[in-house]
């Protein structure tokens, strides 16, 4: 997955940029007491293991195409 679409799948769900920190993002949404970290890749693919961690923190672990 691309780091486009991992973010427009997470703005989908209705998070939104709260901060961003040199190329770390963090993500917020109202009801979620949890901040989602994401690591800007450009136009690269997102490592496997960090898109995993990225979607279950966002508690969309099920929804990864």
């Amino acid at each position: 997955m691309k780091f486009s679409e991992l973010v427009r799948l997470l703005e989908q769900e209705g998070f939104k940029l709260f901060k961003e920190k040199g190329s770390i993002r963090y993500y917020k949404k109202p009801g979620w007491d949890k901040l989602i970290r994401l690591d800007y890749h450009g136009s690269k693919e997102v490592p496997t293991g960090a898109c995993n961690a990225v979607l279950k923190a966002a508690g969309l672990k099920g929804k990864k195409q």
